[in-house]
């Protein structure tokens, strides 16, 4: 499943809605569904890339309002943190899991699956984050499994194809929110049948 960022613009929210895509909202953003299935980000590689600290008051009112209905939701993470940002994740995991149906755990660099032995359940996913670098690499070695396996911040078709490999459920990004003629390449890709079998 493809997860476009969400957006306003009518145009592209209709092409995203005919394609069969969901939305991601994030927490920083406006928190509205625009009527689509969605999943709930916490907004904090905005704050990674505006180089401003975590934003806990909106993360909350974001899960408040959406949280409920959401696909699944990020856990509040730290982008590169490695065992502290799973530190700061475990933090929250109780009040998520008593507002959400599914909470996924951004995996980041430097973290290995040995880390969230005991952790992932039917109801805690893996979101793949950490840098580009990282991240495809832990695409490619395919080391990630979990009931969810969701791969952030996917805007090419060469991307959704490592995810296919990696035996990802579902992947997210921007570019076909903010260039719609991208959506016809990424949905190709996306709906292409995959030669791996999840494992």
């Amino acid at each position: 499943m493809g997860y476009a960022s969400r957006t306003g613009t009518k145009r592209n929210l209709e092409a995203l809605r005919k394609a069969g895509w969901s939305l991601l909202v994030s927490a920083r953003g406006v928190l509205r569904t625009e009527g689509f299935p969605y999943a709930l980000d916490n907004g904090a590689w905005t704050a990674h890339q505006q180089g401003t600290a975590f934003d806990e008051a909106a993360f909350v009112r974001a899960v408040e309002l959406l949280g409920a209905d959401a696909d699944w939701v990020v856990a509040p993470d730290i982008v590169g943190g490695g065992g502290e940002s799973l530190a700061y994740s475990m933090e929250w995991m109780d009040w998520l899991r008593k507002r959400c149906k599914k909470v996924l755990i951004a995996v980041q660099d430097g973290m290995v699956p040995q880390d969230l032995a005991g952790i992932l359940s039917d109801r805690v996913g893996v979101a793949v984050g950490g840098s580009t670098e990282w991240k495809e690499l832990q695409l490619a070695k395919r080391v990630w499994q979990a009931s969810t396996l969701h791969v952030l911040r996917v805007n090419t078709a060469r991307r959704i194809r490592m995810c296919h490999f990696a035996g990802a459920d579902s992947f997210d990004g921007s570019s076909a929110s903010r260039y719609v003629l991208t959506l016809p390449m990424l949905d190709r890709a996306r709906r292409q049948p995959s030669l791996w079998s999840k494992q």
